[in-house]
């Protein structure tokens, strides 16, 4: 397994429409375990084949519950609103506002070939629709409202916070004796 090259906004790989994939074969089980690895490496919650390069109706996507692979993601229904901020592993600290369906059903492929049908609310839901927009050559910006940028603390930045919140907790227990 290998970590891939995340590509980023204004790479044209990330507006195109992905291909169909016609056989479920090592190749393609091998393009999941590296988007998947390449997805944790960058603390992410999905990636679409796009993202890395590769223009195959492939995604990956954990919502914390485990990891899914698919292939040739389709929705099949949908119902419900929901809005949430949303970011991108192609969009490096831009984020916005994107309403999508609350409840989905996505019909598709899983690593082995086996067709698999999965009913998705919430956040999973969500997650699933930014993937399968990708492969439709979309990314989360085309819709979205209230977009912003937003700097990651950087490992400095942490431990600072961190020293300052232990200072604040030994400076209140010493002024606060507990008997």
């Amino acid at each position: 397994m290998a970590l891939r090259p995340i590509r980023l906004i204004g790479d044209d790989v990330l507006r195109k429409k992905a291909k169909k994939v016609e056989r479920v074969n090592d190749f393609i089980r091998t393009l999941l375990d590296d988007m998947a690895d390449t997805m944790y490496k960058h603390d992410g919650v999905g990636l679409a084949g796009n993202q890395i390069g590769v223009l195959k109706r492939v995604i990956v996507v954990d919502d914390g519950a485990g990891l899914l692979q698919l292939v040739n993601p389709v929705i099949t229904e949908q119902s419900g609103s929901q809005t949430g901020t949303e970011g991108c592993l192609s969009l490096p600290d831009i984020y916005g506002d994107v309403e999508r369906y609350d409840k989905i059903t996505v019909k598709a492929l899983d690593h082995r070939g086996i067709k698999v049908k999965i009913e998705a609310e919430g956040y999973l839901a969500r997650i699933l629709q930014h993937e399968i927009d990708h492969l439709e050559g979309k990314v989360f910006i085309d819709t979205a409202s209230n977009i912003h940028e937003e700097k990651a603390a950087s490992s400095e930045e942490i431990a600072e916070d961190k020293e300052s919140n232990e200072e604040a907790v030994k400076e209140k227990l010493l002024s606060n004796p507990i008997d």
